[in-house]
């Protein structure tokens, strides 16, 4: 119309020009057409439905929810109510007196015959008709008419067209069959007492009933559960099939034995429920075929209901019920994600979560993608667990999964990666998603993430605790390099043990090793405290070591009040305060120990008064046995010296004795004269020491700085030994030379200090971590071990940027499955060879076969250099078993024998107990998830774990290091003497002690074992009053007095020798000729492998005159370096000698030759924390030169 309108007014407006020819006159016409036209406006109104009578009463009765429930719910309680109605009229009714079609004719009244005990004839009147009064056929009329009236409209609204279809429906008949009939009775009053099925309205009900909830949940946009909505139909299936029964047999028996409501509800169950006892049951023909068309619907019926029934409940199976709303506003749980969950994994989780004894009442409700596995789900169907652990099949990223999981609620969640990945970064990457997702959801849920690679780390720095594996994993792998053992030390400490390992076992070490493996890292507030309160206003090492010397604890670290950063061992300068936080070293917190004071009890009793240093078991703290219970301290009396006081003699030159000076006490405030200024740029070990020209020169060279250039966001600035200018890129190939160096090989470059060798697979960020701690500034220069990185892919060059600005660190390619790149990356030079486990070998088809390749490869190398100190890295701990395994060892089937104990007992530390582990020379990262999940309780971890592994350096704060016992330092003869040695000399805090020792793994005559604690135990054990270090002493041949005279010490070694054959048979010939055929063919292989390395080597062009042929060397002879004392990795063969740590030991446990104690030394950068009388005290004591392993050598810290 518009456009027809628009070609008219053209038409005009021609007509107008030819006609007047005025050109103004057009255009003013013009432009009236056109705005009469546009100024036509039509208002439109838009509806979301049709706006018609019966949309709007479908809306009402059908598409709205909300009204639509109340609808449904009307109707349900209209079906309920005729239900009712009808046993109401079953009660009333008398079939005695039944009128029939005339109801106020009273001469057709008929009575019954039911006294008969056999029925001939049915009386079909009893069943057409009953007796129903005028009230109750009132209301039944009435809710009869409104049914009739609802159903009429709901017919009428759903109709699409098809009214055969409406009307053929079976609620729709049997609507018509319930109220039809009423509603005839009004307008005919004889039929008011014709019998009408009412009951047959249960299952109306029983659809108003379904509909009913569906509208419920779709109101209340909440979703509801499948397995709920089933079982609920199925229950009401049943309830219908017995009343539906129930009321048709008491009708039609009416006829019959006239049977009570009650008698055939009996009848229905006992008949349903297949027991069939046979006392009651219908008698006539019309009942019994009642029974069999029930019997044949339930058949069809309830079949197909327990089908879909048992399909919901297999697949809630797999994927999990919901966590109850009630029970997490009631209970406290956590949630753990994961993408993959494995049976070790739940079970460390497990166990570790549970070890506190304030989250025994914690649900744990895990929330994983996968179906659950077989292995899985066994171990959640233990009772133990099977009440606390909740899994649920769903996604972090869903959140009706979340809410299924109720995360809003939880107290924590812990999100964990899938290490056995192939693609790492893609394990990351969802890890990342499910962090975002669950913060989304829940952002006041505390967040734990761990995170495998270092570049992705800066993602999730918004949540609460974060641990990124190849940080921890590579910076523990270099410090086990310079500190031995650090990744058992570590792994220890992050572990919640009761101290009850090995108790029970036959063997010293095992029983020692166990109870220290006890010791935690536990915090208070000084204020609170009964082992640090006394220390307020004193200096921090004043503080430790006379805790530790009274109550046996370790104070390595403290935080102000007003600063949230940790410090350890913050030296003689920080001044304890009442609101400091206090972290120490313990078998138990404080709060779950009693004190018992020895002194205050004995003088109630009158008996005489001894100090801590008289009793027999000798240990003030450590015989306390679980973390769980209360513990029992006996404190000792600090005014009572020990009585060995007397014994520190050193002898002189001329074989007389004269009193060696007693160790200085420790300062209770530090003498601020001592207190020197320390430059941050030089490096105090060339200042105190001279050094040659060579020496000099080659050190000379190196700057201290901050590394300019770090591979990945979120690294910590730390700083470090640096070259003035950066290396090029060819000058980091080991292997190749280049236009600024010919160098080929390891032994061209000429280094001083052996090497430390690195296998891994790709140069990732997180092996940055491995050269920071290496190269930090407090590493002394001389000591600087060159680094060779051997690589199965070459390194980009985003990498090389960031490590070619640190001395002495190589590159080359290659595998240690190869022996000519061993052999080139100078592997016969090596102190140390750590074997990082490869990211391509960590999924396997078999779980435990992803180690298999490294295990081997590591024993060949084991076999080829028994000299060499090989770390390695596994994906399993429980493969660590097979680390350099040897299958006639009957020593380590015993140790198996005692991991399965301790695992049968609830340990978490089962494993502890393999000696490559106890040695450290084996170490999986998954032993570090116990870190995480202790932060949950000890929030404190991380931030420690990262300082003693030098991850973070917080200005004050100390570092983690180690220090050698000598022959020299045997004359403190006590840890705690040697605390007191420390803490006075050099501010330096002591937490445990690296121990190796001889030992006898088998039967063998060239293995002696010197125990000496058996030959002569009759008058040892006689004495109760002979200490404890005294035996020690004698087993161990290596400390106190033999160690003073070397003589002495041989002659002691020779009798224990003679003394072990005297009690020993001697051999038969048959024995001793399978001996020397043993020994003949273990002495062929050896040669036999060093022919091969020498050849290989000869091949290569390189110099065979740096290969010792160490592996020549027999077992006595092996036996011998031991007990002479050089150090373990001198010797060819480790079966004689075993390695392990000691945390936080008693006070009174003997030194020995060769231990390595684990210190926590003060910041440099913070100045020379050292007592200026103790200093003097130790240069006049003839101060000895010590080894210090990867540590700044000062004359003040000489034992």
């Amino acid at each position: 119309m518009a456009l027809m309108e628009l070609l008219q007014a053209s038409n005009l407006v021609t007509q107008c020009i030819l006609i007047d020819g005025h050109i103004g006159a057009f255009f003013l016409q013009c432009d009236c057409c056109l705005l009469d036209l546009f100024m036509q406006r039509v208002q439109v109104e838009f509806y979301v439905n049709e706006n018609t009578f019966k949309e709007r009463l479908k809306l009402f009765f059908i598409k709205n929810q909300r009204s639509s429930l109340r609808i449904r719910l009307f109707n349900f309680s209209l079906k309920l109510l005729t239900c009712a109605l009808y046993v109401i009229r079953v009660a009333l009714d008398d079939p005695e007196q039944v009128t029939g079609v005339c109801v106020n004719c009273q001469n057709r009244t008929s009575t019954a015959t039911a006294e008969s005990t056999e029925i001939t004839e049915i009386n079909w009147e009893l069943i057409f008709w009953v007796n129903r009064r005028v009230p109750v056929w009132a209301i039944q009329v009435t809710v009869a008419l409104i049914s009739f009236l609802e159903a009429m409209l709901l017919t009428y609204l759903s109709y699409k067209g098809n009214i055969w279809e409406q009307m053929f429906q079976i609620s729709f008949i049997l609507e018509m069959i319930n109220t039809v009939p009423f509603i005839i009775t009004i307008f005919w009053p004889p039929l008011r007492n014709i019998f009408i099925p009412v009951f047959l309205n249960c299952w109306l009900a029983k659809c108003a009933l379904e509909n009913m909830i569906n509208d419920l949940h779709r109101a209340i946009q909440r979703t509801h559960s499948a397995m709920f909505n089933q079982v609920l139909i199925l229950i009401c299936t049943l309830l219908c099939l017995v009343f539906t029964g129930a009321c048709g047999i008491q009708h039609l028996e009416r006829a019959g034995k006239n049977l009570t409501l009650f008698n055939s509800l009996y009848f229905c169950i006992v008949t349903f429920s297949t027991v069939g006892y046979g006392d009651v049951t219908p008698h006539i023909w019309p009942s019994q075929l009642l029974v069999v068309i029930l019997i044949c619907v339930a058949l069809v019926v309830l079949p197909l209901q327990f089908e879909e029934l048992a399909y919901l409940w297999m697949e809630r199976q797999k994927s999990g019920g919901n966590y109850s709303r009630h029970r997490a506003q009631t209970e406290k749980h956590a949630v753990l994600c994961v993408s993959s969950l494995k049976i070790d994994l739940l079970m460390d989780f497990l166990n570790e979560f549970y070890a506190h004894p304030r989250l025994q009442d914690y649900y744990v409700v895990i929330l994983c993608p996968t179906e659950m596995d077989i292995q899985v789900r066994r171990i959640l169907q233990i009772p133990l667990w099977s009440q606390r652990v909740i899994y649920l099949q769903g996604s972090a990223l869903k959140d009706t999964d979340l809410m299924r999981a109720k995360m809003d609620d939880a107290e924590a969640c812990f999100i964990l990666s899938s290490r056995n990945e192939v693609d790492r970064t893609a394990a990351d990457h969802q890890t990342i998603l499910r962090a975002w997702a669950v913060k989304d959801f829940a952002p006041n849920c505390p967040l734990y993430v761990q995170i495998l690679k270092p570049e992705n780390k800066f993602h999730v720095k918004f949540a609460d605790h974060v641990v990124c594996e190849e940080e921890f994993k590579y910076a523990m792998l270099a410090l086990n390099c310079v500190c031995p053992a650090t990744s058992t030390l570590v792994t220890l400490l992050v572990h919640t043990s009761r101290g009850q390992e090995g108790q029970l076992s036959p063997e010293q070490w095992q029983r020692t090793y166990g109870r220290c493996s006890g010791n935690e890292v536990y915090h208070i507030r000084l204020c609170d405290s009964k082992f640090f309160g006394e220390y307020d206003g004193k200096s921090f090492t004043y503080a430790s070591f006379h805790a530790h010397k009274k109550y046996g604890v370790c104070l390595i670290g403290v935080k102000r009040e007003d600063n949230k950063s940790i410090l350890l061992n913050p030296g003689p300068r920080h001044i304890m305060s009442a609101t400091d936080t206090c972290y120490y070293i313990n078998i138990t917190k404080e709060e779950n120990s009693s004190f018992i004071f020895k002194q205050e009890e004995k003088d109630k009793k009158g008996l005489p008064v001894t100090g801590l240093y008289d009793a027999p078991s000798r240990l003030p703290v450590h015989s306390i046995i679980a973390s769980m219970g209360t513990v029992a301290m006996d404190l000792q009396n600090p005014a009572d010296p020990p009585e060995d006081c007397s014994k520190l003699t050193l002898p002189t030159e001329n074989g007389a004795g004269s009193r060696r000076p007693s160790i200085a006490p420790v300062l209770e405030i530090a003498d601020s004269s001592s207190i020197l200024p320390c430059d941050l740029l030089s490096d105090q070990s060339e200042d105190e020491t001279n050094h040659s020209d060579e020496e000099g020169s080659s050190v000379s060279d190196f700057v201290k700085g901050y590394p300019p250039n770090s591979p990945y966001i979120g690294s910590s600035p730390t700083l470090c030994h640096l070259l003035p200018q950066k290396a090029s890129f060819c000058c980091l190939r080991l292997d190749k030379g280049c236009r600024h160096n010919s160098f080929e090989d390891a032994k061209a470059y000429g280094f001083k200090n052996k090497l430390i060798i690195v296998s891994a697979e790709t140069a990732g960020n997180g092996l940055y971590n491995f050269i920071v701690p290496l190269r930090a500034y407090y590493r002394p220069r001389k000591e600087l071990n060159p680094i060779v990185l051997l690589l199965d892919y070459p390194p980009d060059n985003h990498f090389l940027e960031a490590i070619c600005c640190f001395p002495m660190v190589y590159f080359m390619g290659g595998t240690i499955d190869n022996l000519d790149n061993l052999l080139q990356c100078g592997i016969i030079y090596a102190d140390n060879l750590v074997v990082v486990d490869k990211e391509s070998t960590m999924s396997a088809e078999e779980d435990y076969m992803a180690d298999a390749k490294t295990i081997v490869n590591v024993q060949t190398m084991f076999r080829l250099f028994p000299s060499l100190s090989i770390i390695t890295e596994l994906t399993h701990p429980s493969n660590m078993r097979f680390m350099q395994f040897r299958a006639k060892d009957c020593y380590s089937l015993a140790l198996s024998k005692l991991e399965k104990i301790e695992r049968d007992k609830g340990s978490n530390l089962a494993f502890m107990f393999r000696l490559p582990f106890a040695a450290g020379r084996v170490f999986s990262i998954s032993m570090l998830d116990t870190l995480l999940y202790q932060s949950f309780v000890k929030d404190y971890m991380i931030p420690i774990a990262r300082l003693l592994l030098g991850l973070d350096t917080t200005p004050g704060s100390g570092y983690l290091c180690a220090m050698k016992v000598t022959e020299e330092d045997l004359w403190i003869r006590t840890y705690g003497r040697l605390f007191q040695k420390l803490c006075s000399s050099s501010a330096e805090i002591p937490i445990g002690i690296y121990r190796t020792e001889s030992h006898m793994f088998s039967s063998s005559e060239s293995q002696v074992s010197i125990n000496v604690e058996n030959t002569g135990g009759d008058d040892q054990r006689s004495n109760r009053r002979e200490s404890w270090k005294e035996k020690t002493a004698q087993r161990n041949s290596t400390t106190s007095d033999q160690s003073e005279h070397p003589l002495l010490r041989k002659k002691s070694l020779q009798w224990a020798r003679r003394l072990s054959r005297k009690n020993t048979k001697p051999p038969s010939r048959t024995e001793r000729i399978s001996q020397q055929r043993l020994n003949l063919y273990r002495r062929s292989e050896r040669q036999e492998l060093s022919e091969l390395v020498k050849n290989r080597m000869k091949h290569l062009g390189l110099p065979t005159v740096g290969y010792e042929d160490v592996a020549n060397l027999t077992a006595s002879d092996v036996m011998n370096r031991v007990n002479l004392g050089y150090l373990q990795d001198e010797m060819n063969d480790h079966q004689n000698s075993l390695s392990y740590v000691l945390i936080n030991p008693p006070p009174d446990t003997m030194l020995e030759l060769n231990d390595i104690v684990y210190i926590i030394r003060s910041d440099p950068l913070a100045g020379p924390d050292v007592p200026e009388d103790a200093a003097q005290g130790q240069s006049s004591g003839g101060g000895q030169t010590r080894q210090d392993f990867g540590t700044e050598t000062r004359d003040e810290t000489h034992l």
